[in-house]
Parts: C-alpha cells; sequence; structure tokens
C-alpha cells in the first residue's frame, strides 16, 4: 500500500499520510454482486499496493433512473415441493437473477430473501431502477413478515410485480396495495386457524382422536395421580410410568405427555364440577 498515489487528507489516506485500506475496496467491495445482475465498470487492478483510480459514478437514486434491473424470488414451504414452475415464469418475465429458498415463511429467517431485498437496495442506491419479481404474493410472506417486507422496499424505492395471482402485476412501493396485501394475508391464516380449530373440535364431538394415537390410558392416570399426590415432579412420575400399547410400549410417555394427561383430567373434573353445582342451584 506505500505505492498509493492519493495525496495525504484524501479519500484513500489519512491527514496523517497513513493509507486507509479500507478506503481501497469500499468502492468495490459490492462489485461481485453487483456485476450478477448489472453491467459495472471494474478497476483493471484491484490488489493492494495499486494507485485509486476514480471511476465515473452512475447517476444519484434521486435521479432519472439508469437503466432497469429485474431480480426474482422463488420459494417453497416444504422441501418436497418443486421450484420449477416459479424458475420457469421468472425466466419467462426476463428476470436477470433469481434468488430461490425452500423454507417456511414461518421461519424468523430467510437467507436468500435477505439476499435479494439488499442486492436490490444496493443497486437502487446507485441510481439504477429496480423491481422484485415474484411468482405470487404468497411467495414472500405473510402478515407483519409481508408488511415490514413492504415498508423495505418502499424504504428503498424499490419496484414490486407478481406473475400470477389476486395482485397480478406491477405494484408502486409506494401504493396502498402492500397494506391491504399484508391485512389480506393475515385475514387468510387466521381463516385457516379457525377452520381448523373448528374441524378438530367437531371430530371431538365423535369421539374421534385428533393427532397421533395415544399412549395414555385410565390405569396410567390414576397411578399419575397418585404420584402426583405424593407430590412428585413430571420427571419422576414419567419415570414410573409405562405405556402399554403401540408402537412405543415398554417405554416410559414423556414429561409433557404426563403434564397434557393431567391437565385435561383436571379440566375435566373442573367442568363436571361446574355442571354440578349449576345443576343444584
Amino acid at each position: 500500500m506505500s505505492t498509493c498515489a492519493a495525496p495525504a487528507g484524501s479519500p484513500c489516506r489519512t491527514a496523517k499520510s497513513r493509507v486507509a485500506i479500507q478506503y481501497h475496496t469500499a468502492r468495490f467491495r459490492l462489485v461481485p454482486s453487483l456485476a450478477k445482475a448489472l453491467n459495472v465498470q471494474v478497476p483493471a487492478v484491484r490488489k493492494p499496493g495499486t494507485a485509486w483510480v476514480e471511476l465515473p459514478r452512475p447517476a444519484g437514486a434521486g435521479g432519472e433512473p439508469v437503466g432497469h434491473v429485474r431480480l426474482g424470488y422463488a420459494r417453497a414451504s416444504t422441501a418436497r415441493q418443486s421450484l420449477d414452475s416459479q424458475l420457469d415464469s421468472l425466466a419467462a418475465a426476463g428476470v436477470t437473477r433469481v434468488f430461490s429458498e425452500k423454507i417456511s415463511t414461518r421461519a424468523t429467517s430467510r437467507p436468500e430473501l435477505e439476499k435479494a431485498v439488499t442486492l436490490a437496495r444496493e443497486i437502487r442506491s446507485s441510481g439504477v431502477a429496480v423491481t422484485m419479481v415474484v411468482h405470487e404474493h404468497k411467495r414472500l410472506g405473510r402478515g407483519i413478515d409481508l408488511a415490514t417486507l413492504a415498508e423495505d422496499l418502499r424504504a428503498s424505492d424499490v419496484g414490486l410485480e407478481f406473475l400470477t395471482g389476486e395482485l397480478q402485476g406491477s405494484h408502486d412501493p409506494g401504493g396502498v396495495v402492500f397494506t391491504v396485501l399484508a391485512a389480506l394475508s393475515g385475514m387468510e391464516r387466521e381463516y385457516i386457524r379457525d377452520r381448523t380449530l373448528e374441524g378438530h373440535e367437531s371430530a371431538r364431538k365423535r369421539g374421534k382422536s385428533i393427532g397421533g394415537a395415544s399412549v395414555t390410558n385410565d390405569d396410567m392416570l390414576g397411578m399419575a395421580l397418585h404420584l402426583r399426590d405424593q407430590e412428585l415432579s413430571l420427571r419422576e412420575i414419567a419415570a414410573r410410568l409405562v405405556i402399554t400399547k403401540g408402537a412405543k410400549k415398554g417405554q416410559h410417555p414423556s414429561p409433557p405427555t404426563v403434564m397434557r394427561m393431567l391437565r385435561e383430567h383436571d379440566e375435566r373434573t373442573a367442568a363436571t364440577n361446574r355442571t354440578a353445582v349449576l345443576e343444584g342451584l
């Protein structure tokens, strides 16, 4: 770095003429990722010890956009689902680069989506118009997650386009469509949850069990109640119980299973007591 020709006090050197290494690379550290989606000028030599050369800067993001980049995002909820249809539609839409992953919308972090948004923000800050292209709005997320993403895109002035679904077409991040979309997604999740709970309740009324086969029975419950009266912990109670049927026959139930069994018994007992009291009034 001693051969740097920049004068003292320049962006490349400190006031005491010491070389500031980070200034040599800060302008170009994002070029590898940008080059995959946009043709940009790159210095001929980028290694330490070379003179810093000022390259033509693109127009600022506040001015008229120079060029247009379309970035795609595809997502499947499980590993068994295929991304082929999404990738084909994105390719047909003229997407420059596609970020794809197989991950649930419930995941707190979606790395590929984060990379797509970060790259879109960086390209837009260089003065180039950017549009995020997605097969369908559900691929981006639901509820508050989708609202947060919309706010991020709006702040970065990044456009958004859906290829299919009810919101098919291009949308301005500054518009109200993201608010409506987030509300619809939240309502959809609540609707699915309510329908699921209604189905479970209907099955219980018909005497059908929900979930896997139960490993508990009346004998196990009686023993668990006896051990609880002796003030044993859930772990100690579980260690003294034995499953007598099913694939786990001969094994001990887990403490959560014991806790659920005792809780359900207590709830049934409380409900019976309340009914008896009401009938006695």
